[in-house]
């Protein structure tokens, strides 16, 4: 069996994710067709929290040179419902980044690098990463300009396509 994952080439090397479609069809529909598109390409991780254990990106907004209006950007497509499941927000997880309306995800995403049990049921879960966990720890560490979470030298995504992958199903 074969599956797509997303892979990210960024300033710091791969990070891949094995995606979710039968657990966030919906996301996963969004998040594939962003990428078809180049919609990705160019934009950075505009939000970096080693405390909180995440790393945040997909803003368009983060490819002009305004850092005032990341985190704020969309697709032109609308948002995307909520598709919340009972997977924990654990390492590696990939969720759907949203405002106060659990309703609004649209293109952001974030990328987990510890357990974070208050994400849980709150966040569409749409992903995981399963290579590159390394290099996206690096980028949470990424110096931060003073008193905010936006790295202070952009850590860009330079591209995202989608790549098959076989599927191993483990036999007892």
């Amino acid at each position: 069996m074969t599956v797509s994952v997303a892979v990210l080439e960024t300033d710091y090397g791969k990070i891949v994710i094995e995606l979710y479609p039968k657990l966030a069809p919906q996301m996963v529909a969004r998040f594939k067709k962003l990428i078809k598109e180049g919609f990705y390409n160019g934009t950075a991780f505009h939000r970096t929290s080693p405390s909180l254990g995440i790393i945040q990106g997909g803003d368009p907004n983060s490819k002009d040179a305004d850092p005032t209006n990341d985190g704020y950007g969309k697709s032109p497509y609308p948002n995307v419902p909520a598709e919340f499941s009972d997977v924990p927000y654990a390492r590696g997880i990939v969720g759907a980044a949203r405002s106060n309306d659990p309703n609004s995800a649209n293109c952001q995403f974030f990328l987990m690098l510890k357990r974070q049990p208050f994400f849980d049921n709150k966040y569409t879960v749409f992903g995981r990463t399963i290579e590159g966990l390394s290099n996206a720890y690096i980028i949470s560490i990424s110096q931060t300009k003073t008193g905010t979470e936006s790295p202070e030298d952009p850590v860009v995504v330079k591209r995202i396509s989608l790549q098959p992958r076989k599927k191993f199903i483990a036999i007892n």
